[in-house]
């Protein structure tokens, strides 16, 4: 027994690559947790970039949906502040912020943001919904996720307790990741 232990902590973490180690600091089950895991840590997909808002909008196929994108680039930009970029090739994100989890998995994300996807507009709340039970109760019709809402044209929901609830993930964002 004290053989097979001895090659399992020993010689198993040098023969067995890391591949089951998101981040660096998350152990590896082939591993003692005394050993460094060398595997690569997680990276966001999702990144900041370059690319026309605009130009992203303008190539939505339908012209209602293309309506609804500037609504929402319109609303979102007043109330963020933010002016707005491209987050990977299909969302468009108002400020960003950093958050560190204790893995130790670490990056930059949107504050706020939307994408108008063939469906569904997805609206990104990066708050999520626990706590705004009386504000969702008047929004109209919509689906949620955990920090997205769904809703399939803008007219499905009132627009001013569309802002309100913004306002109030804004708000929630500030406190747990204030701007720089």
């Amino acid at each position: 027994m004290a053989i097979f232990f001895l090659v399992w902590v020993l010689v198993l973490p040098f023969v067995i690559p890391c591949k089951y180690s998101l981040a660096g600091s998350v152990s590896c089950p082939f591993r003692a947790n005394w050993l460094n895991c060398n595997m690569a840590k997680y990276e966001n997909k999702t990144k900041e970039t370059d690319a026309s808002v605009t130009e992203f909008i303008d190539s939505v196929d339908s012209e209602k949906k293309r309506e609804d994108a500037y609504r929402l680039l319109e609303i979102m930009g007043e109330l963020s502040g933010e002016p707005a970029k491209m987050w990977g090739k299909s969302i468009i994100g108002f400020g960003s912020y950093h958050y560190k989890y204790e893995s130790g998995h670490e990056g930059d994300s949107l504050r706020l943001g939307f994408s108008p996807r063939k469906a569904k507009h997805s609206l990104y709340l990066m708050s999520g919904f626990d706590g705004y039970e009386e504000i969702m109760s008047r929004l109209g019709k919509y689906k949620t996720g955990k920090s997205c809402l769904y809703i399939n044209k803008l007219a499905d929901v009132d627009e001013e307790v569309l802002k309100e609830l913004i306002l109030a993930s804004l708000k929630w964002m500030d406190e747990k990741y204030p701007r720089s």
